[in-house]
């Protein structure tokens, strides 16, 4: 079989810089201070309240989306239906005209 070529030491490609010179830093003690105590517990998100009109508008914002996508996949499958059945009746009109050619 193909086995790909890999190189053992890849030579670099494009301009090469030396390594940057790193100096060495002191590292001093820092002693955190606590922090305040939080006053209150606050929540983290807002309750939602569902009212019986905003529930309403849901479900018919809801089934307004599901009759708009099914209208749309049912008019795709009509157009792939109807593109068949064209396909299909010129398929039959050229065959009978070629053997009616091969007839005379």
């Amino acid at each position: 079989m193909l086995r790909p070529k890999i190189p053992t030491m890849p030579t670099p490609t494009g301009l090469v810089s030396p390594p940057a010179v790193i100096e060495p830093t002191t590292v001093t003690q820092h002693h955190p201070t606590p922090a305040p105590a939080p006053a209150a517990q606050v929540p983290s998100r807002p309750t939602v309240q569902l009212t019986p009109g905003t529930a309403l508008a849901l479900v018919g914002g809801g089934t307004a989306v599901v009759l708009v996508v099914g209208a749309v996949l049912v008019s795709m499958l009509l157009a792939v239906a109807i593109t068949g059945a064209s396909v299909a009746v010129c398929a039959v009109v050229i065959r009978s005209l070629i053997s009616s050619q091969h007839r005379r």
